[in-house]
């Protein structure tokens, strides 16, 4: 039984189901739903929640991604990816990491005024920051709220470094302040490919633009001089990974200058999710699917271990390192991403003169 014809498979949506949030203690049980007198009703339509949080600014300390300094001003995501792992941080905020996750979406209106808050703290020293460590700075309802751009021109304004993360098109709105930047080497664009295969891409990441969608966005950012990096991520073996040098070529005949990957791992409530999904998707392969998943990861479907935990280990992990090593030779040789030019950025106040 193909998806399509599965009765439970919850079409638009990347998760199927909303999973228990482990910081609850009560939970809605429906073993007796036959008996009421009508079903549970559920809102599916999405809803905005607001935040005004005292700071937009996060730094990980973590050892995977030392100094990794990121602004979201969203959480949660409508595009619905199965697999994100930004799912786990909805938890607390008292949703589901499931279908909250894609329909309950947190929006931080004052970002943009943070940030030059940010700027103009006393010994702040320019460093770039990342638009979307977590969720998508451009999913669909940037473009009727616009923070993400209310954000860009801050960043245009002190000329301070920026690196976005996206898999929507969106971001072509705000190609003018991107161009701009990227001529005084202040922007990268990072694209996010899991599949050039409409039938898996619309399984996998429901609410995104197509594969073709997005070699087209960096195409357009190419040609406007803004460098772009094609990432192939998450590789899940068994799915997409045989795609690893179609999606590493395609994009770089379109102009991307550099690539990366991570390997899928299941952390927290998406072990659950994804299980779950899998086996509506994909019910003739979703063993296979988890077995080579779980061979990357030391028999498990998540590993927690710093330098390892996104890049897999084993056989299976290592044939995708070599088929992608290959591809980025084969396709990308001589190109890479320019330096930032930290030089640039200018304080509220001007820049400080040297006395000497």
């Amino acid at each position: 039984m193909s998806h399509e014809d599965n009765p439970e498979y919850f079409k638009g949506r990347g998760a199927q189901v909303n999973t228990h949030n482990r910081f609850i203690k009560n939970k809605y049980v429906r073993e007796h739903e036959e008996g009421l007198d009508e079903q549970m009703l559920e809102n599916t339509h999405t809803q905005l929640f607001e935040e005004n949080p005292k700071k937009i600014v996060s730094e990980s300390n973590s050892p995977d991604l030392s100094h990794f300094v990121s602004i979201n001003p969203y959480q949660g995501c409508e595009h619905g990816c199965i697999y994100c792992y930004a799912r786990n941080s909805h938890e607390y905020y008292g949703f589901s990491a499931g279908l909250d996750f894609e329909r309950k979406i947190i929006v931080k209106r004052n970002a943009a005024e943070l940030l030059e808050k940010h700027f103009n703290k006393k010994g702040y020293e320019p460093t770039p920051i990342v638009l979307s460590g977590n969720t998508d700075c451009y999913q669909p309802i940037e473009r009727k709220l616009k923070i993400t751009r209310s954000l860009l021109e801050v960043f245009h304004r002190y000329r301070n470094p920026v690196s976005i993360i996206t898999k929507n098109n969106v971001v072509l709105r705000d190609i003018d302040i991107l161009s701009d930047m990227a001529r005084m080497r202040l922007a990268h664009v990072n694209v996010s490919i899991t599949s050039l295969n409409e039938s898996v891409r619309q399984k996998l990441e429901p609410r995104t633009v197509t594969g073709a969608g997005r070699l087209a966005v960096i195409k357009k950012l190419s040609d406007n001089g803004i460098p772009c990096r094609v990432m192939v991520a998450p590789i899940i073996p068994g799915l997409n990974s045989n795609e690893i040098p179609d999606i590493i070529k395609a994009a770089a005949d379109c102009g991307a200058v550099s690539a990366g990957f991570t390997i899928v791992r299941l952390n927290g409530a998406i072990a659950e999710l994804f299980t779950d999904w899998v086996h509506k998707a994909y019910p003739d392969r979703a063993d296979k699917i988890l077995n080579m998943i779980r061979a990357c990861h030391g028999g498990n479907l998540n590993d927690s271990e710093f330098g390892r935990r996104m890049s897999g280990d084993g056989h299976v992990a290592n044939s995708i390192h070599q088929l992608y090593r290959m591809a980025c030779v084969r396709f990308l040789a001589g190109r890479e991403m320019p330096a930032y030019d930290l030089s640039l950025f200018t304080p509220k106040g001007g820049k400080q003169t040297s006395m000497f």
